[in-house]
């Protein structure tokens, strides 16, 4: 199991996400960053950020 903490990206927001595929996981946090935080364009950037925030369960970078 992955996991995704918006935190990471964003300081100071609690939103987590779990999922087995980081395809599921990277959608569902652009889907947060539109939603949440306001964000209308979502960049390569932003996509690379998100994928080297996921983890594994046990903490480790995945």
């Amino acid at each position: 199991m992955k996991k995704f903490e918006c935190a990471a990206v964003v300081p100071g927001c609690p939103w987590h996400t779990r999922s087995d595929d980081e395809a599921d996981l990277v959608a569902r946090a652009v889907d947060h960053m539109r939603q949440t935080h306001g964000e209308t364009v979502i960049r390569e950037t932003m996509v690379e950020r998100i994928k080297a925030a996921i983890t594994d369960e046990k903490g480790k970078a995945a």
